[in-house]
């Protein structure tokens, strides 16, 4: 087995430089058929490009923005030592109740760039009440856990409302009145139709990852939630891009936004990208065989199917290697244990298709394997940019015919 080493420049994500060309191709649905695009596997061999790294001196320290004693320790107890460049520029103007549109992507800090200031506005003034929407159940988590850590000892109390888990106990956790809401869209949609929810009571809400909820469908619901808003509100607006359909989205939701972009390397920037040509041999051979290799210390494998990846989870798993799924027919507990052994180090396999893969944001991920190619090119440069986090290089390597 070799790879292909030749240093390619890959496309400006452009799906029409795809088409026609080499005998590989990406899927693309077609009704209820998925038909294929071509693609010349030149196009996913690529160099990392050279970092160089400058280092952000904060203009403000945590102890600037005045927050409550008990945040202060809690911020210190996290480890945070210095405002991250979104935690520096963002956090001043929402303690000042102006609209944001926060352009940062996952990574940056920007979840405590909002809940800082939502949680210093409760401790002020405890009948305050703020809605956090979020495109998949693992980031709702996340900030869950986060809101959380920064409360301590507050009396500010949080609530989760997420899919894949009974509706019931939510209900419950509601009438208890927590000053914060953090949920995914379909479910507090559902929560408010059942009226257990009433958004007209949230004066704060942050809309979190918009990209990623429009890619996953979520338009429609977002636009029911923010029908349900009250008028006078504070409107929080976080997206890694502000793609057309995100703009219109923060045209009707902000009032006179204050715009803060933080320059960040695109993902793939930070990766090697690869191929490895099957060539007639088996496909699960190859990849025990990469698996096997130094250096393989943290892998994500993607597949385009449910029963695809789990037919490869069970042959890996007789092969003697640790691994674990995560796709649509898994159930929230299932797949938020599998993302926690992995966080962890506990396996060093994570097997995964693209729906669920958006809730995948972990560090030390050494590599990247497209085991099928996934829908579209932006699929998969969202797949490889699961790895070369913070500064690291990564690796992606994609099986081709």
């Amino acid at each position: 087995m070799s790879f292909h080493k030749r240093s390619f420049r890959g496309p400006g994500g452009s799906n029409k430089q795809f088409i026609n060309r080499g005998r590989s191709s990406f899927p693309k649905r077609s009704g209820n058929r998925i038909r294929y695009m071509s693609v010349d596997p030149l196009m996913l061999i690529k160099k990392a490009e050279p970092q160089i790294k400058r280092d952000y001196v904060a203009k403000h320290t945590f102890a600037d923005f005045k927050l409550h004693p008990i945040i202060e320790k809690n911020i210190s107890q996290k480890g945070y030592t210095a405002p991250s460049p979104i935690q520096d520029q963002v956090i001043d103007i929402i303690l000042e109740g102006r609209d944001v549109i926060g352009l940062a992507s996952t990574g940056t800090g920007k979840t405590a760039a909002f809940l800082l200031p939502i949680i210093q506005k409760i401790v002020n003034d405890p009948s305050q009440k703020a809605i956090i929407v979020t495109p998949t159940r693992e980031l709702a988590l996340q900030i869950m856990d986060e809101a959380r850590a920064f409360a301590q000892g507050t009396r500010c109390y949080s609530t989760l409302v997420i899919g894949g888990v009974p509706i019931g106990r939510q209900i419950r956790d509601l009438r208890r009145n927590p000053q914060i809401v953090v949920g995914t869209p379909g479910r507090i949609k559902d929560l408010t139709e059942r009226r257990a929810l009433y958004l007209d009571q949230y004066k704060t809400i942050v809309l979190d990852e918009v990209d990623r909820m429009l890619d996953m469908g979520f338009i429609n619901d977002i636009s029911h939630i923010i029908s349900f808003l009250p008028h006078q509100r504070h409107s929080l607006f976080f997206s890694a891009t502000m793609s057309p359909k995100a703009k219109l989205v923060a045209e009707r939701f902000l009032k006179n936004p204050t715009t803060v972009q933080i320059a960040t390397q695109q993902a793939s920037k930070n990766v090697d990208q690869d191929i490895v040509r099957i060539a007639g041999k088996n496909k699960v051979d190859l990849l025990h065989d990469l698996l096997i290799k130094p250096g393989f210390d943290k892998v994500l494998v993607f597949g385009r199917t449910k029963h695809g990846m789990e037919r490869l989870y069970k042959e890996l798993r007789d092969r003697g290697f640790d691994a674990a799924t995560i796709h649509g027919n898994k159930s929230q507990s299932q797949r938020q244990r599998a993302l926690d052994a992995f966080k962890n180090n506990r396996i060093r396999i994570l097997l995964a298709t693209d729906v669920a893969s958006r809730g995948i944001d972990i560090d030390d991920v050494s590599h990247v394997i497209n085991y099928e190619l996934p829908e579209t090119y932006e699929d998969y440069i969202h797949r490889i940019g699961r790895t070369g986090r913070a500064d690291k290089t990564g690796v992606a390597l994609t099986f081709v015919d």
